[in-house]
């Protein structure tokens, strides 16, 4: 099985790519949705952590992003809690997927949280600045501050590319996208 794991900035398009694979991905935010809709355990262990800031089942994420902003110590909280989670997540969508030829891995601390193998093959979605800060600003939960303590976690852009096999040049095209997936997957697979 070839693992592929996707990198770049908050909003350069990575689940888009990811997608446009056509293999099994692993969305880590998604499954971070998930586990605020539906998980109680991990509710019960993030309230007995921010007891001011949850205030009932299923978790919102605006009661998550006012405890990240008014206190900094909040956010390795809740990344310890919930990252342990994802991880075991993540083993079990691997353990799923072994007879795949290849699975995606989108998962935004992948290189921080170190959640990458040696053998896995890193690609880095590149896209202009001025591009993402107006695809952020459309989300509807777009907020500046949070998306600052979010960029402080993560490792340097650079060192991230500089850590990719491949780089995606992301112009927020289809046509663009599918013709970079397809020519990486011709290196990969031939």
């Amino acid at each position: 099985m070839i693992r592929i794991g996707i990198l770049g900035d908050i909003g350069s398009g990575k689940s888009y790519v990811a997608k446009a694979f056509h293999y099994p991905v692993f969305n880590a935010d998604e499954e971070v949705s998930k586990i605020y809709q539906k998980d109680r355990k991990i509710y019960k262990k993030l309230k007995k952590k921010l007891p001011k800031y949850l205030r009932s089942f299923p978790i919102k994420k605006a009661e998550i992003s006012k405890a990240i902003l008014s206190n900094n110590s909040n956010l390795k909280k809740i990344i310890e809690i919930i990252h342990s989670e994802i991880r075991k997540k993540m083993k079990l969508f691997i353990k799923r997927n072994k007879n795949k030829k290849i699975i995606i891995l989108d998962v935004p601390l992948l290189l921080e949280n170190k959640l990458n193998e040696k053998k896995d093959i890193l690609i880095f979605v590149d896209s202009k600045k001025s591009e993402i800060l107006k695809r952020l600003k459309k989300r509807k939960n777009f907020n500046n501050k949070l998306f600052k303590k979010f960029k402080k976690i993560q490792l340097p852009l650079d060192y991230k590319m500089n850590k990719a096999k491949f780089v995606i040049k992301n112009d927020f095209t289809k046509k663009t996208i599918k013709k970079r997936i397809n020519f990486i997957l011709y290196k990969i697979l031939k």
